[in-house]
């Protein structure tokens, strides 16, 4: 009797194992960035409202994002809308593995300033003040690593016309900025962000404007970029309004995702927008108009199209066709 036991009791937890690792399996997976950006708050957010399992995964960043959902390693993630244009032509760091006509887009998220953090004694006032000094433009796969590049690609820059290049993520940087180690950092983020306002409370660090033909350039040639501020207040009292560029969080994946997948994890951020919002401050302003329109670099996946055409935001083919008519 006590080996029928055992031995039913052996194949329930082998059921109930075997059960649980295909759930696990099955789960969304969203990639997003460092634990210190708003991409894996986001993450979290979604996967807290979702009615499928998920889980956010930190990674390197938007563009080690991309070249995953490339190779299958990842069904969702976000990024750089900026990143997202180059990854879907195959330009700029994606240029030798050519263009990925596969990425599609789910819906855009908050506005993400190219933000300019430097030490007040650093004799940093602006973009142009850059050479010479110690700069983390960030770790490899970082959106933020990637615009810097197209700055420093515009004015003509290269590593050796800085003291030092450094390549830090974005949760290590405030604190070698704090120690002296390096003079500015660079962040595409939705603001405020904890790791600038640690920058500002510990380091004695300021915000500085990011402005110049450099950006008006950046601006005029690429459709992913815009003009951007970040509004005065939000770092102390004493803290001004900045005028910089900047671009679009995205959420992508790859025309071969389930459709229904895709489906219910639109569905489920939509139907709970409201709450969506409340968990950060650069949420505050999205409206489904914007995040199905705005800075989207691939076209919307099928799965998410069915849903904003129930809801009647978009159009389907053959109403267009009707009114054309």
């Amino acid at each position: 009797m006590r080996t029928l036991v055992s031995c039913l009791g052996l194949a329930l937890g082998s059921l109930l194992f075997h059960a649980e690792s295909r759930a696990q399996d099955t789960a969304l997976v969203v990639g997003t960035a460092s634990p210190a950006g708003v991409y894996h708050l986001a993450g979290r957010a979604l996967c807290r409202l979702s009615t499928q399992p998920c889980r956010a995964e930190a990674s390197a960043g938007s563009q080690a994002n991309l070249e995953a959902i490339r190779r299958g390693e990842l069904e969702f993630a976000f990024a750089q809308s900026d990143l997202h244009y180059y990854a879907v032509h195959g330009q700029a760091a994606f240029q030798a593995a050519g263009p990925d006509p596969a990425l599609r887009s789910l819906f855009s998220l908050h506005s993400e300033p190219f933000t300019l953090v430097v030490r007040r004694d650093a004799g940093i006032h602006g973009l142009d003040d850059l050479p010479g000094r110690a700069v983390n433009i960030g770790n490899p796969g970082s959106g933020q690593r990637g615009t810097m590049r197209q700055l420093m690609a515009i004015q003509a820059w290269h590593n050796g016309d800085f003291r030092l290049i450094n390549d830090l993520p974005a949760e290590q940087q405030s604190l070698e900025l704090c120690h002296g180690n390096i003079d500015a950092m660079v962040y595409t983020v939705g603001h405020p962000n904890a790791s600038v306002a640690q920058a500002i409370r510990l380091c004695n660090a300021a915000l500085v404007d990011v402005q110049g033909e450099a950006v008006e350039r950046l601006i005029a040639d690429y459709p992913f970029f815009s003009p951007a501020w970040i509004a005065g207040g939000l770092y102390g009292s004493d803290q001004p309004a900045v005028r910089t560029f900047g671009v679009r969080a995205t959420l992508v994946t790859s025309a071969s995702a389930d459709p229904e997948r895709v489906y219910r994890l639109v569905a489920d951020l939509f139907d709970n927008l409201t709450r969506f919002k409340a968990f950060h401050p650069a949420f505050g302003t999205l409206t489904p108009q914007g995040m199905i329109h705005d800075g989207l670099s691939a076209p919307l996946h099928e799965g998410a199209l069915r849903y904003y055409r129930e809801r009647g935001w978009l159009e389907a083919p053959e109403e267009a066709t009707a009114d054309a008519d």
